[in-house]
């Protein structure tokens, strides 16, 4: 180590860690050498070790004490930026990044005086975890790291000066308390956050060295069975001790976090299929050997692991986090206590690709106001003429064209965002009522509108509890909705025809509902599932069970509807089985509200 460096550094051990800014990597007078050694010797008595970075050639300059205050093989291990940050451990490598990212303001001489210290240079100072023997070592200490950057012309950092201390016994307490913003509560190791941050990191490093990582999410199988029978307590306790079990398996330098209730995140670096499959072997069989005390009995878990390599298959967090939930799907699937590595399926990329397009056209049509309803006629059987409605959730594309609601409701139920479709839809019901007073309409809801208060609060507001708008609307739900929660969905039945509603079953026949639950639901009309319609005039049975429905509509006081009817021969064979509405292609396509008054016209025409 040159005798410049050795004397800067005086300063760089100064209370506020001040380097004057002349002095910054230019030469200076050789100092007495007695004082030279007794800096270093002061500086190694507190753990201290202290380097100038360029940050141009990525060059670490260190005092000559570094390797034994670091406890490295060797002062080569960090003689590079890049060397050093590889030491870091992954959950803290952007904590130190973001000290260095920040651009300087240049060009104002003012600003620049406010931000730049009297001395010069920016300063910074941070505490991370260092793995002096590499990635592969458990060894591992707390570091303090402070100094000054300086900016080059275009006010980026350009050159560094600092010193990195080995925390003590005090300052390690300290951080045990600051740990907690870095641990889950329960299990201690990494949260979510910086698990996502490690996992940030490792495919960084991936990229740049061209090494794979292996990116696992472990799931504990029978949490629910635990906790439902034995408590939340023996459940907390079981997830914690398998998290203890997989990070007793791993090697020095691989990260594990909590990723959500049950289920855990490991990263694994420099691993290939190989390793992974070795690594995943060896935490599933940890786990399925491994007995759990209770108060009552030995409790066995297993669990079930999915995983994806970086950046091979995944190049940022959120797809290597898809990925991993992929294979761990197929997984659990399977038997339990099990591992699935991601496969890349074209033909699933593409389904992917398209759930994604769906879902940012929802959220874009929600924000910008492009969902919108089109109507289709539902006639009588006796008259033929049009007696309601169906409004049906289109989305407008900014290119002209549009989408229907069965390419997307699905998807976007799964999502969660059925409830702001609902709401929404609503609103263009609500409004269609308004502009056209003469006619009456009926439009589906979710399952989870069944539970959501708020829509009914959105229903009285937008109508006024006005009666002449709530009894020409019509609530459709699902038969697989009715069963999912009949109590609620009774309770939400009740509350639309206390408020004058109408209310429908739609694709009845679909699902399993009893007829002694459609008398309970105590609904308006009954949909009949088009699947019992279409082939009525060639199939028996179908005409046997659509007689059967008509007259217990009859019997319940219910009327009746048959979807899917595309021909006369059709809709006279469910005329004359007694069945109340038809709707379908034959009476009417789906069709834009400003076209209602050209279709009633038509129609009458017709008639």
């Amino acid at each position: 180590m040159d005798a410049g460096l050795t004397a800067a550094t005086a300063s760089a051990v100064a209370d506020d860690g001040a380097v004057p800014i002349e002095a910054e990597f230019t030469p200076t007078q050789t100092a007495p050498l007695a004082t030279a050694m007794d800096l270093i010797g002061i500086l190694s008595g507190i753990e201290e070790a202290a380097y100038t970075w360029d940050m141009a050639t990525d060059v670490m300059q260190w005092e000559c004490n570094v390797a034994s205050v670091l406890g490295l093989r060797g002062a080569t291990d960090v003689s590079s930026g890049a060397r050093f940050q590889f030491m870091i451990a992954a959950e803290h490598v952007t904590r130190r990044q973001a000290a260095f990212s920040a651009e300087c303001p240049v060009g104002d001489a003012n600003h620049l005086a406010g931000v730049l210290s009297p001395s010069g240079g920016m300063p910074y100072r941070m505490q991370y975890r260092f793995l002096p023997l590499g990635r592969r070592s458990s060894k591992s200490i707390w570091l303090e790291d402070h100094g000054r950057w300086w900016p080059d012309e275009d006010g980026r950092p350009a050159r560094a000066r600092g010193v990195v201390r080995v925390l003590n016994d005090r300052h390690l307490e300290e951080q045990r308390l600051l740990s907690r913003h870095d641990q889950d509560e329960l299990t201690g190791q990494l949260n979510r956050t910086r698990l996502m941050e490690a996992l940030a990191t490792a495919i960084g490093r991936a990229e740049r060295t061209g090494e794979t990582a292996a990116f696992l999410i472990a799931s504990i199988n029978n949490l629910t069975i635990i906790n439902e029978n034995f408590g939340f307590d023996i459940g907390d306790a079981v997830i914690a001790s398998v998290g203890r079990l997989i990070h007793s398996k791993l090697r020095g330098g691989d990260t594990l976090g909590r990723y959500s209730s049950n289920k855990f995140g490991i990263i694994i670096n420099d691993c290939g299929p190989g390793t992974m499959q070795v690594a995943a072997e060896r935490f599933l069989k940890a786990v399925r050997q491994a007995s759990f005390r209770s108060s009552d009995c030995p409790i066995s878990s297993t669990i079930s692991i999915g995983a994806a390599l970086v950046p091979i298959q995944a190049t940022t967090v959120p797809v290597a986090i898809s990925r991993a939930l992929q294979a761990l799907n197929k997984a659990r699937a399977g038997r339990s206590d099990t591992f699935v590595a991601y496969e890349t399926s074209p033909a699933q990329e593409l389904v992917r690709q398209r759930n994604v397009a769906i879902a940012n056209d929802v959220a874009s049509a929600l924000d910008e106001g492009r969902m919108r309803l089109m109507l289709q006629p539902i006639v009588c059987s006796k008259t033929k003429a049009p007696s309601f409605y169906e409004c049906l959730l289109r989305i407008a594309k900014n290119d002209g064209t549009t989408i229907g609601a069965g390419e997307f409701i699905e998807f976007a139920e799964q999502l969660g965002m059925s409830r702001l479709i609902d709401r929404r839809t609503l609103e263009l019901a609500v409004d269609v009522l308004k502009r056209f007073p003469d006619i009456t309409i009926s439009l589906n809801v979710s399952t989870r509108t069944c539970a959501d208060p708020e829509w009914l609060v959105l229903l009285h507001r937008l109508t006024g509890g006005k009666a002449h708008f709530l009894k020409r609307l019509i609530v459709e739900i699902t038969e697989t909705m009715a069963i999912t929660d009949l109590d609620q969905t009774i309770a939400f039945v009740d509350t639309l025809k206390e408020m004058g509603c109408r209310v429908a079953i739609d694709d009845f026949g679909a699902g399993y509902t009893s007829f002694r639950t459609l008398k309970q639901l105590n609904c308006d009309l009954v949909k009949l599932d088009g699947a019992f319609v279409r082939n009525i005039v060639n199939d028996k049975a179908d005409r046997t069970f659509v007689k059967l429905m008509s007259e217990l509509g009859a019997t319940f006081n219910m009327e009746t509807v048959a979807e899917w009817v595309t021909d006369e021969p059709t809709a006279e064979i469910i005329a004359d089985l007694g069945i109340t509405y038809m709707q379908g292609f034959h009476f009417g396509r789906p069709f834009e509200l400003d076209e209602l008054a050209d279709f009633q016209t038509q129609f009458a025409m017709a008639i």
